[in-house]
C-alpha cells in the first residue's frame, strides 16, 4: 500500500493498481478500515437476573451439593418443592463461570506410567508371568509360572502348581534369585498386574531382596512381551497337548520344553543364538567361530557374496520393554 501511495503522485491510483497488479478497491478499503462493530446483544427478558444466577451457583457449589451432578440437584431441588432453573440453565451458569467438569468425589484411575526397562547384559531384567495349562477335566487347570531373562531370553525358573497365590510366588523367585546368585541393587523384576504380581506378600520379598519390581499397563499387552512371545512359542509346539492328563505330565513336558527352549532352540532375537550361551557368556567365541567358517566360505566362492563381506549376526547390546521414543526414531 506505501508503494501505491508513493508512485500514485506521479501516475495516479488507476495506472499505480494496475502495474502492482492490485485491486483498486483493495487499495482503497486498506486506506479507510473499517472499524469492528462491536455486537451488543440484550439480555433475553426470560433470562434469570444475576441475583438468581447467584443463587444458583451458591446452590450448586453449596457444602451439600458440591460433590453431585446438575441433574442430581435440579431433581433434589424440585422434590423439596423448590424450581431455581432448568437443567440446561444449570449448565449454562456453570459454564459461564468454568465449572463445567466433573464435580463428583469420584475415584479416579490412576495415570499409569509407560514402563522403559534396559538390559545390557544378562540378570539386569527379568520378566516373570503365570499362564494357565488345562488339566484333564473340564475347569481343571494347573499354573505355570515362568521367569525369562529379557536380555539372554534364557529360563531361569519355572514351576508348575495347583493355584495361583503370591505365598507360592515368593517362594518361587526367592528360589530363582538364589539360584541366579542375585546381589541387592543388581535386578528389576518386570510382570503384569495379576494378583500375585502386585501382592505385597510378593512386593516385600522383592524389597527385602533389593530388586526393583515394575508393572505393566492396565489393558496394555505388549509392555510385558518377552514373557508372551515364550508362552506363544511353548504353546505352538507340535507336542503340546490339547490337555494334560495329570500335574505330573505338565511338568515333565515342561522339563523337555524347558531345556529344548534354553539349550537348543536358536533365537532369531539374540543373534540366532541359543539363550543359555548368551546367559553364561559363551556368545563372543561362538560368533568368532561362525566368522571363521564364513570367512572360508567367501575364499572359496567370493562371487556368492555380491553385497558385502559375510558376518554372523550379532547379539544386541542393549535390549528394551518400550524403548524411549527418540531412540525409535534414532536420534
Amino acid at each position: 500500500m506505501k508503494v501505491v501511495q508513493e508512485i500514485s503522485a506521479d501516475v495516479g491510483v488507476y495506472s499505480a493498481c494496475e502495474a502492482l497488479g492490485l485491486s483498486r478497491a483493495t487499495y482503497y478499503r486498506k486506506l479507510t478500515p473499517v472499524s469492528p462493530v462491536k455486537e451488543t446483544r440484550s439480555k433475553h427478558f426470560r433470562a434469570l437476573s444475576e441475583e438468581e444466577e447467584k443463587e444458583v451457583l451458591e446452590c450448586l457449589n453449596s457444602e451439600r451439593f458440591q460433590d453431585k451432578s446438575p441433574a442430581e440437584v435440579y431433581a433434589t431441588v424440585l422434590d423439596e418443592g423448590n424450581y431455581l432453573c432448568s437443567l440446561p440453565t444449570m449448565y449454562r451458569i456453570l459454564r459461564k463461570h468454568k465449572q463445567v467438569r466433573e464435580r463428583r468425589n469420584q475415584l479416579q484411575h490412576p495415570n499409569y506410567k509407560k514402563p522403559e526397562l534396559l538390559a545390557e547384559k544378562a540378570n539386569q531384567v527379568w520378566s516373570w508371568d503365570i499362564t494357565k495349562l488345562l488339566g484333564p477335566k473340564k475347569w481343571t487347570y494347573y499354573y505355570l509360572y515362568v521367569i525369562m531373562d529379557i536380555y539372554s531370553r534364557y529360563i531361569v525358573g519355572w514351576m508348575v502348581a495347583h493355584a495361583e497365590n503370591s505365598s507360592l510366588a515368593q517362594r518361587f523367585i526367592q528360589d530363582t534369585c538364589k539360584k541366579q546368585n542375585i546381589h541387592p541393587g543388581q535386578l528389576t523384576v518386570h510382570a503384569d498386574r495379576g494378583s500375585s504380581m502386585t501382592s505385597k506378600t510378593v512386593g516385600f520379598l522383592l524389597a527385602d531382596l533389593g530388586i526393583t519390581k515394575t508393572h505393566s499397563r492396565p489393558h496394555v499387552s505388549n509392555d510385558n512381551p518377552f514373557s508372551e512371545s515364550q508362552f506363544k512359542t511353548m504353546k505352538y509346539r507340535p507336542e503340546f497337548p490339547d490337555r494334560f492328563g495329570s500335574i505330573q505330565h505338565s511338568r515333565v513336558f515342561c522339563i523337555n520344553f524347558f531345556k529344548w527352549y534354553n539349550w537348543e532352540h536358536y533365537h532369531s532375537g539374540i543373534g540366532l543364538m541359543v539363550p543359555g550361551m548368551v546367559h553364561y557368556g559363551k556368545a563372543k567365541s561362538i560368533i568368532e567361530q561362525r566368522q571363521i567358517v564364513l570367512k572360508t566360505a567367501y575364499k572359496k566362492h567370493p562371487e556368492r557374496f555380491v553385497k558385502k563381506y559375510p558376518a554372523p549376526p550379532e547379539v544386541p547390546a542393549a535390549v528394551w520393554i518400550n524403548p524411549p521414543k527418540n531412540l525409535l526414531k534414532g536420534e
